[in-house]
């Protein structure tokens, strides 16, 4: 099998669709979660990202209803520590809070934009296993003319929320976390302004 990272707009795109389970994750659950839940959160996910890829609306319209949904679905605060790691330490409860709401604007508008790749993509379900207090959910996206990649949907026992997914092995929290450190090394620590700019992407 080709490495999908082979090209910038391979990674582009995987990105993109990386982006999708984060923001794609589904409401807490009263209970637990079992493998159906789990299977069947996945298929849920599926079939909304199709629905937006398909709509026909506008970008700025289809980047809309991303951010709408990762508002309503995502563990956006759980996302906003473990993206920033072990630079959030010393953060105060309202800048971890500000970091959250704005990274998840900066990701919704940052991976929204390679949706249209994903035109006529078919995802496959595959197995889903329990580790340790998540439940990992195997699939297989096919595309025509690209070698098939595999995806691993992260869904937290506790919460029932997407938290992170695994692309070929690659974990899109440990790639943000380095591409948001790198930024706040830019800015010298300076979280605030960190803050401000991602908004402003």
């Amino acid at each position: 099998m080709s490495n999908p990272f082979h090209t910038p707009s391979r990674r582009l795109m995987l990105a993109g669709l990386g982006s999708l389970a984060l923001l794609a994750g589904a409401a807490a659950p009263a209970m637990a979660f079992s493998d159906d839940k789990a299977l069947r959160l996945i298929q849920k996910v599926i079939d909304d990202i199709q629905t937006i890829i398909d709509s026909g609306k506008p970008e700025a319209a289809k980047l809309k209803d991303f951010e709408d949904i990762f508002s309503r679905y995502a563990d956006v605060p759980v996302i906003g520590q473990l993206v920033l790691g072990a630079d959030g330490r010393s953060a105060s409860a309202s800048q971890k809070r500000a970091f959250a709401d704005a990274f998840k604007i900066y990701i919704s508008h940052k991976y929204g934009r390679r949706f249209r790749e994903m035109i006529g993509a078919r995802i496959e379900i595959g197995q889903v296993r329990k580790v340790k207090s998540f439940y990992e959910v195997t699939t297989q996206t096919i595309q025509k003319g690209q070698a098939p990649f595999e995806v691993i949907y992260v869904v937290s026992d506790k919460s029932g929320r997407f938290i992170d997914l695994k692309i070929e092995g690659i974990s899109l929290i440990k790639s943000e976390r380095a591409e948001i450190g790198a930024m706040l090394d830019k800015r010298r620590g300076n979280l605030d302004q960190l803050i401000a700019d991602l908004r402003k992407m």
